[in-house]
């Protein structure tokens, strides 16, 4: 049902024991809300592909029971993505999320249209920072690199290696 195996699993959490100094092992890590909500992902992701939505949902729905991240099974998500605390996290269908990146508590992936069949939702790229409460709304890129400041609302792409802040956001550095 899943491509990923515990090698997989192991490498993520080393991932999130080096990122996070508040975590003391890698056996701590997998108690992380945001490994866990992978983990139930990836098996929701797996029955998406396979064409079996209703599982795959019913799948989702436990993980946000549990862990308080919502992550529609048709998102796509990169390796070594780590979510800090986790709680309040939405990711829309269409999302596309790269490896290394950071989201921190209550950031939305969202939608700006209700139509089927179209990608509505951001993709963000490579070592991306994603700050608590930020929303990302819409068919939009964040370049690698880039950081979305804490609290921001995000309507337009976001340049490679630029920083994003303000409500509507607007780029004030950009390397």
């Amino acid at each position: 049902m899943t491509n990923k195996g515990p090698d997989y699993w192991r490498g993520e959490a080393e991932y999130i024991f080096e990122q996070d100094p508040a975590c003391h092992s890698v056996e701590e890590a997998y108690l992380y809300p945001g490994l866990v909500a992978r983990q139930y992902h990836d098996k929701a992701r797996a029955e998406y592909l396979a064409g079996h939505y209703y599982q795959a949902r019913v799948i989702s729905e436990e993980a946000r029971r549990v862990t308080g991240i919502e992550i529609h099974p048709g998102a796509t998500i990169g390796d070594q993505f780590f979510i800090d605390h986790g709680i309040g996290i939405v990711i829309g269908e269409t999302s596309i999320i790269g490896d290394r990146v950071t989201m921190y508590h209550g950031v939305t992936l969202g939608g700006i249209t209700s139509k089927q069949d179209v990608k509505r939702h951001p993709t963000v790229g490579n070592d991306v920072i994603i700050g608590a409460g930020a929303i990302i709304l819409g068919d939009i890129t964040i370049g690698d690199g880039a950081k979305i400041g804490a609290g921001a609302v995000v309507l337009k792409d976001v340049p490679a290696g630029a920083t994003a802040i303000g409500v509507p956001a607007k780029i004030i550095e950009q390397k």
